[in-house]
């Protein structure tokens, strides 16, 4: 079990820096993007990736990096 845990939590610190570097590309920063570790506090942990809050400048920016994706 602990095993799993500890793999479960790499994996979502990978998952953190992949989306981090992939918004870095298209000049978006989220500055509370993390796992959120109360996430892992329980007998069956199951990591949850905070994407956090961000100002109106930044979703604006997201939701054209995004538009541009669907094209």
């Amino acid at each position: 079990m602990v095993v799993r845990s500890a793999e479960r939590l790499r994996l979502a610190e990978e998952v953190v820096a992949q989306l981090r570097d992939g918004l870095g590309v298209v000049a978006v920063r989220l500055p509370s993007l993390r796992v959120d570790l109360m996430s892992m506090a329980s007998e069956d942990p199951d990591p949850l990736v905070d994407l956090g809050r961000c100002n109106l400048d930044t979703a604006m920016r997201l939701a054209i990096a995004l538009q541009g994706l669907k094209q």
